[in-house]
């Protein structure tokens, strides 16, 4: 009995630690898209008009 109540404890105290590591590594960044004339701006994190001239 001793030995199921520790291998459940165990399992119920890594459990968050397995999740959270998962978590880090599924970091994935999409590019964005905008539209024709327009450029993608990371500071405002928008699509802004694209500067001509």
């Amino acid at each position: 009995m001793k030995t199921k109540t520790l291998l459940a404890a165990l399992a119920l105290t890594l459990t968050p630690a397995i999740a959270s590591a998962e978590c880090a590594f599924g970091q994935h960044k999409q590019a964005a898209s905008c539209q024709a004339g327009s450029t993608w701006d990371a500071e405002k994190g928008a699509c802004v008009a694209q500067p001509t001239g």
